[in-house]
């Protein structure tokens, strides 16, 4: 009866885990053009002149620029070949149809072919793409445009390089304006001390369901695998909220709206870990063992597995130093992983003693 329960639940754990898989691809695809991770840090370091009421900063670990006008007068940014790209202003933001850098900028790698219209020196069609006056995009001059890093990060790869100071061009009215800012090479970490923690880490707790469930020290194993889980859990959070943070959302309306739209899946299964965690720690054992296993490989594959750049990269998409990023990331991979292990271990050996004891109740009868 039991070892029929086990496998029906692995199949619901198997076409559980096939249905996210399917709609997190998409949602996905659909997402910011951010880096899980990068080894160039930029930043915005204000206008000139300065502008009361024009605020500008880089948001997604510098992949992208964010300008807020508060002016109530309307501001261009200027686009690659000088034309009129964006205009942000009191009716809200606008993109030129005919601006090459609006397709361009599409993409974190400016791969997006240009159509027939896109031309520079054809007078603007703005096109309205936001309602607040409030404008991010991507732009080519505030990023490391070639394949391989910078000569001076090559000749000496053991400290952080200043790549080059940038400038993007913006008209306010009749006056010109530009935004200002640096690009730095930044060394990446060595990862392979995160990977020997994690796989150590993953291998203490699943260790944990080697031990008998029905003693004390099976138990106690339980539990202290639902609290590292939970732990696991929490990180995941935390990570999904710094990366809505330091994409720009603002107050907690912005971060809520922006993981609803698009960190939904990593937060539903850090959410999901801190419960079955608790549900651990209620001593139910039976059911327990199978909500540590699922909850915790979607825990490392919606949270850990999607994050890993973290681990090799300078620059994190959080607002606080990578090294945080890291430690988070170790926390969602040990308790994630090593509660699948735990979790695996102890159904394993429920179905092999279930029908043991069935055999001494025949025998008995």
């Amino acid at each position: 009866m039991i070892l029929a329960l086990l496998r029906r639940a692995g199949l619901v754990a198997t076409a559980a885990l096939l249905t996210l898989l399917a709609l997190a691809t998409p949602a996905a695809a659909h997402g910011a053009d951010a880096p899980d991770g990068t080894d160039y840090r930029t930043e915005a370091t204000g206008l000139t002149p300065a502008r009361p009421g024009l605020t500008v900063r880089a948001v997604e670990a510098g992949a992208r620029l964010e300008l807020v006008n508060r002016t109530g007068r309307d501001v261009e940014v200027i686009g690659y070949s000088g034309e009129p790209y964006l205009r942000v202003g009191p009716a809200g933001a606008y993109e030129n149809s005919r601006s090459p850098a609006t397709y361009l900028n599409r993409t974190l790698a400016g791969d997006t072919t240009l159509p027939p219209e896109a031309d520079p020196a054809a007078p603007p069609q703005w096109r309205r793409i936001a309602d607040e006056p409030r404008v991010r995009w991507h732009d080519q001059r505030t990023q490391w445009r070639e394949s391989g890093p910078p000569a001076q990060a090559v000749a000496d790869p053991n400290r952080t390089h200043r790549v080059r100071d940038w400038a993007v061009p913006m008209r306010d009215g009749a006056e010109q304006v530009e935004i200002r800012g640096t690009l730095d090479w930044v060394p990446p970490p060595d990862p392979y001390p995160w990977w020997v923690a994690a796989t150590l880490g993953f291998l203490a707790v699943a260790a944990a369901g080697l031990l008998p469930a029905g003693s004390v020290a099976g138990e106690r194993a339980l539990r202290a695998v639902g609290a590292l889980l939970a732990l696991g859990g929490a990180a995941a959070v935390v990570l999904v909220v710094g990366r809505e943070l330091d994409a720009g959302a603002a107050g907690v309306g912005g971060v809520l709206a922006g993981l609803l739209s698009g960190q939904i899946w990593p937060l539903l299964t850090g959410l999901g870990a801190i419960a079955a965690g608790g549900y651990a720690l209620a001593r139910r054992p039976a059911a327990a063992d199978f909500a540590l296993a699922l909850s915790g490989a979607c825990l490392a594959l919606f949270a850990g597995v999607a994050n890993l750049g973290v681990l090799s990269r300078a620059v994190a998409p959080v607002p606080w130093p990578g090294q945080y990023a890291r430690l988070l990331l170790l926390a969602v991979l040990v308790g994630g992983a090593g509660a699948v292990g735990a979790g695996i271990l102890r159904l394993h050996a429920a179905s092999r003693t279930a029908p043991t004891a069935t055999t001494h109740t025949e025998v008995s009868a």
